[in-house]
């Protein structure tokens, strides 16, 4: 049996999340542009002496790690809960940005503060597994 899933109208919240999260990723490749400049590292090295660079491009570097992450869920969950994935977005999203800005700080701790991205992680995979279910018409929700 085929499975067809016609978007609703609330998928728009996905999609204006996913663009809000493309923004989140150029200011935080942005910022690392920047801390070329203020910290003297020139291309190609990824890295420089100093940690406080250091610390913006690991900031960069992992939230690159987990983006790939982020937008399967978020379209998957999003097709299962427009709303409630939109939401999870957001979190994502939000803790993504203060991750940056704590890891940023120059003190890689302060960095955890944006944590609570995760919840939004969390609610966008159980979103999905439970999309998954439902095409498998193993739960009906």
């Amino acid at each position: 049996m085929d499975a067809t899933t016609i978007l609703s109208n609330d998928f728009g919240y996905v999609v204006l999340v996913i663009i809000f999260s493309i923004f989140m990723s150029w200011w935080v490749g942005y910022q690392v542009v920047k801390a070329r400049e203020k910290f003297n590292v020139h291309y190609p090295k990824m890295y420089g002496e100093d940690d406080r660079f250091n610390c913006y491009q690991r900031a960069h570097q992992n939230t690159l790690e987990v983006y790939p992450i982020y937008l399967i869920l978020q379209v998957m969950s999003g097709l299962y809960a427009p709303k409630l994935s939109a939401v999870c977005g957001l979190i994502f999203v939000l803790g993504r940005i203060v991750y940056a800005l704590g890891y940023q700080s120059g003190d890689p701790k302060k960095r955890l503060r944006g944590s609570f991205a995760y919840f939004g992680i969390l609610g966008m995979l159980v979103c999905s597994i439970m999309f998954g279910l439902n095409l498998l018409q193993i739960v009906k929700w």
